[in-house]
């Protein structure tokens, strides 16, 4: 980025969607911790426990692509509000379920409103940051993944000691209500509704958006002309995979380092914050070469495989070696988290506006079916086996394959993508 231009929307934009991500991902995964009191309290095995987590993913669907194109065509900041009031409302109301179809039908409906969250940030924030940033701006908002998990775990097992997993979802589910109220008043959809922007920054964003426009050029923005779209498919059968590992993964953390350690809920809360302290450098980092090279598919796909490798490799050590496997869980939550600021950068990269609305939520919607996956085959495979071996085997091979596919992604560099200019701009494919 050009020192001479101002930074001002680094600041004001970017912790908004980083807050709201953070108190997201706290609803999402918090389930992992309350398992124990779960399966006590309503009588529920360790599938339906992992059915629980997963009937998020099934939830997080269906407003996948509405929430994108309501977006694209009436406001992001408004789709974004009102699925933050709706999901804090469903998350508190966990706290009083007596029924396991009680807590499906909850699981269900935060995953309905949380799934018209990400496809308006992603369009919100190409409207502020051009390609050649998108990755570090990307990071940077999705650094309140691992952020908010290394927070909310000492948290939630602090929570757990002193009370039930009732008082946990009930304190970490009104916290989105509240910072609604913010969000509605701080963010604007772009940045010619900014009264607080500078004109010099508002020149350039524009400038560098229209450049890039005029690369990609138009194209038709008809579900169908997406479906036909190869690098899009790639896409959303690589997301599917790589969200069985990080939500299988999520989701019985907890509970592997339970088995793994014998430790308290206090200890374990602790723990598992671990893996996201690492996250925390490792994403930034990755971005930021990502950016300064130009170069997408390699800081995804190598990682992504990290993932299901050092998972696996963790179940092995087990509780023989607890010391190595913790050591094999920190890489893996670190290598999970390290790619997303690039990966939401690819589709940018070659998808015109008309059509990355429907783009991203159909990336996201099916790819997130993993989601449900994940935890529910974690789930199933511990109950049947008694042991992770064979779980962690299954998110391995997810994770692998998902990488593999990564590389078979084509896309041409472009001087209006890469930030370059057209003199400089390399012509060869990734």
């Amino acid at each position: 980025m050009d020192t001479n231009i101002p930074k001002r929307r680094w600041y004001q934009i970017l912790p908004l969607v980083f807050i709201t991500y953070a108190l997201a991902s706290v609803d999402r995964n918090n389930i992992g911790f309350g398992f124990s009191g779960m399966e006590r309290d309503l009588g529920i095995g360790s599938a339906y426990a992992g059915l629980a987590a997963g009937m998020f993913f099934i939830g997080y669907l269906f407003l996948q692509v509405p929430s994108g194109i309501l977006a694209e065509r009436w406001s992001a900041k408004r789709v974004v509000a009102i699925a933050i009031t709706i999901w804090s409302i469903c998350a508190t109301l966990t706290a009083f379920v007596e029924t396991l179809p009680q807590l499906l039908f909850i699981r269900f409906c935060i995953g309905f409103a949380e799934g018209a969250v990400l496809p308006p940030i992603v369009l919100l924030l190409k409207c502020w940051f051009p390609q050649h940033e998108r990755a570090r701006a990307n990071a940077f908002w999705m650094i309140s993944i691992p952020f908010s998990l290394m927070v909310m775990s000492p948290i939630c097992g602090w929570l757990l000691t002193i009370s039930d997993w009732r008082t946990m979802f009930l304190v970490e589910g009104l916290a989105p209500l509240l910072w609604v109220v913010v969000f509605w008043f701080a963010a604007e959809d772009s940045p010619s509704k900014a009264k607080w922007l500078s004109a010099a920054e508002r020149q350039y964003i524009e400038d560098a958006l229209a450049q890039e426009k005029r690369a990609i050029g138009s194209q038709p923005a008809h579900l169908t002309d997406v479906l036909k779209n190869r690098n899009v498919l790639l896409l959303v059968f690589i997301w599917f995979f790589t969200q069985i590992g990080f939500s299988g993964y999520t989701a019985w953390l907890p509970t592997v380092l339970k088995e793994f350690t014998g430790s308290s809920n206090l200890v374990i809360g602790f723990l598992a914050g671990l893996p996201w302290m690492v996250a925390l450098l490792a994403m930034p980092l990755n971005a930021a070469h990502s950016d300064h090279v130009g170069e997408r598919r390699y800081h995804v796909a190598v990682p992504m495989a990290m993932v299901g490798i050092f998972f696996f490799l963790s179940v092995l050590a087990g509780s023989a070696h607890p010391v190595l496997a913790i050591a094999c869980l920190i890489v893996c939550g670190g290598s999970a988290m390290s790619f997303n600021g690039v990966w939401w950068a690819i589709p940018t990269m070659f998808l015109a506006d008309e059509v990355l609305a429907v783009a991203i939520g159909l990336i996201n919607a099916v790819g997130n079916l993993g989601g449900f996956f994940g935890p529910f085959v974690l789930g199933f495979l511990r109950s049947t086996t008694g042991s992770f071996v064979q779980s962690s085997m299954f998110l391995a091979l997810s994770c692998v394959f998902g990488s593999f596919l990564l590389l078979r992604l084509r896309y041409t560099k472009n001087s209006a993508l890469s930030g370059q200019t057209a003199s400089t701009a390399p012509r060869a494919a990734e």
